[in-house]
């Protein structure tokens, strides 16, 4: 199992929840390398662009976008299934919602937000 690390904006995100919530989702996101090698599961979900790769893990009610470095999982953004922004991502689909989401300029800001955030450990 990789180890998890939080920025700035996902643990606000995160903290929007109520606590059971927050635990169900803890309790549901756990990530080995496995998982991210075949993505054979639909929990998991590859978005590339310019050669870099963020992951996603889907669950029920929520989307975890994410990037694997030097070990750890970086969350970069915890988003609602019925959130406006996820709204705006998933609108115009009509193919993959990994292959819209990594051509969505909006989507990239909201990520590179994350990755500017400062980080907090799990």
């Amino acid at each position: 199992m990789l180890e998890i690390v939080f920025n700035e904006l996902s643990a606000a995100e995160m903290s929007q929840m109520n606590t059971l919530e927050q635990l169900e989702l803890l309790d549901q996101f756990v990530v080995q390398k496995s998982d991210l090698e075949h993505l054979s599961d639909e929990k998991f979900g590859l978005i590339e662009r310019d050669g870099k790769k963020l992951y996603r893990f889907r669950t029920r009610d929520w989307r975890l976008y994410f990037e694997v470095r030097d070990g750890l999982v970086i969350v970069h953004r915890v988003l609602h299934r019925g959130t406006f922004s996820d709204f705006l991502f998933r609108s115009k689909m009509t193919v993959a919602e990994d292959e819209e989401l990594a051509k969505s300029k909006h989507f990239w800001k909201l990520i590179d937000e994350g990755r500017n955030a400062k980080h907090l450990e799990k």
